[in-house]
């Protein structure tokens, strides 16, 4: 594909011993946006919705650059808009996508279409934003994006896997996830081109036995002086080290090559399809959310082209990760998203490309606290406007966190500022939760 061909742009949990051990001691409670009050955390049923949560996470496959609905999830064939391709059976009788997808066509029974989205950001960087944070942006507020948020609802203090980690097939296509005001706890793992993540290996000068020796001292040392200074500060050292330890012995999780040759068959040999198997590893050992990242959806030029051969890809990796979480019984506590920053125009340009449009766009939502098999939303006949069920990118947000179970009310506290998980005047889709 030639660069030519696109826009340029430059933008292109607290456990349960942790709940009871701060209420124990907990007199008067100040906020914090880093560490959340635990007066947040006394709503009932706490307990409960913490049990709920355990075990749940989301893989966000993003489509750089925005994907054409018309070319995916809402093809509009024998319109002036439609372009070459025609729609296929899926199957959920009654619901047709494009042929560039047969193999998700096949698997759409756990999959919810919305087709629907009136964002109305059409830049790469607005859209962005706009998509990973599910609100505008306000001055002097950094705003979580959706990766940060997951990780911070439902990860585990204790866990010795990431929380957050984002790959992406290149460099060029890449913008990297922020956890904004929830602090550098739930900043993403970032990888690219090496899918082994730097810097966690123990050192081949260092011996097994010797590593294992320096730990146990550290440990023995690190609890008696615990025992005798009794202050968060410590404790959190001590969480901090230990979270670095557990990632130490967590690069496993990143070579396909444990995989059977023909699980890797079944992905796809492109970096994407990898990319989607290391997903499936990483939320298997628990992390919370893994952004998987396709880049040049952005087609201004050869959008047929363009979409035949990324099409491909994603039907490929998307359908196998689907099937894969499906056997092995992962599906129902997984929640895979599709979705871009935006969708592509109705009309054809000269260069015979979709630009950037984001007044009637589609995004699909699978497994995890969804309605398979079902279509929300519709656009005109050429798919120029929302017809029916428009919503926005809030209504998305409040709509994923209540699939896994997080209360999209539910506030954090920027000094005294309440700010919900969703936007001011959001609602889930009601439509598509199971």
């Amino acid at each position: 594909m030639k660069r030519s061909h696109f826009c340029g742009s430059p933008e292109h949990r607290i456990d349960r011993r942790q709940f009871l051990g701060r209420t124990a001691t907990a007199g008067a409670v100040t906020a914090t946006a880093a560490d959340m009050t635990v007066l947040d955390l006394l709503r009932q049923p706490v307990l409960a919705d913490e049990l709920k949560k355990q075990g749940k996470s989301v893989i966000l496959l993003w489509l750089a650059g925005g994907a054409s609905q018309f070319e995916t999830w809402d093809p509009k064939p024998g319109r002036p808009t439609g372009g070459p391709f025609a729609k296929i059976q899926t199957s959920t009788p009654g619901i047709e996508i494009c042929e560039l997808m047969p193999k998700m066509a096949a698997n759409l029974q756990e999959t919810a279409i919305i087709r629907s989205l009136n964002t109305k950001i059409a830049d790469h960087g607005g859209g962005y934003k706009l998509m990973e944070t599910g609100r505008l942006p306000e001055p002097g507020v950094d705003f979580p994006h959706l990766g940060a948020v997951v990780a911070r609802e439902l990860g585990r203090p204790d866990s010795k896997v990431p929380d957050h980690i984002e790959m992406y097939t290149s460099h060029e296509g890449r913008r990297k996830g922020t956890s904004g005001f929830l602090g550098a706890r739930y900043a993403p793992m970032f990888l690219t081109d090496d899918m082994m993540p730097q810097n966690i290996r123990r050192l081949e000068s260092i011996s097994a036995v010797d590593h294992q020796q320096r730990a146990d001292l550290r440990d023995m040392l690190a609890q008696q002086f615990t025992r005798e200074l009794q202050v968060p500060s410590v404790a959190s050292q001590n969480s901090a080290f230990e979270r670095v330890r557990g990632l130490m012995s967590s690069d496993y999780l990143f070579d396909i090559e444990q995989e059977p040759q023909a699980m890797r068959n079944h992905y796809g040999p492109t970096q994407f399809a990898e990319q989607c198997l290391i997903a499936r590893r990483l939320v298997e050992a628990g992390v919370p959310f893994v952004k998987v990242a396709r880049a040049w959806w952005d087609s201004h030029g050869q959008n047929f082209e363009t979409h035949r051969e990324l099409c491909a890809d994603l039907d490929q990796s998307m359908s196998a990760l689907v099937e894969d979480l499906r056997q092995r019984g992962m599906l129902e506590s997984t929640l895979v998203i599709s979705m871009g920053e935006f969708g592509r125009t109705p009309n054809i340009n000269g260069s015979l490309g979709r630009d950037h449009f984001a007044r009637a766009w589609s995004c699909t939502l699978t497994g995890c606290g969804i309605r398979g098999g079902s279509v929300y939303g519709k656009t005109d006949e050429n798919g120029n406007t929302v017809a029916e069920g428009e919503i926005g990118a809030g209504d998305l947000f409040a709509t994923i966190f209540k699939a896994i179970g997080i209360d999209p009310q539910k506030e954090y506290m920027l000094g005294s500022r309440p700010i919900p998980l969703a936007d001011f005047n959001t609602t889930p889709v009601a439509e598509v939760l199971a």
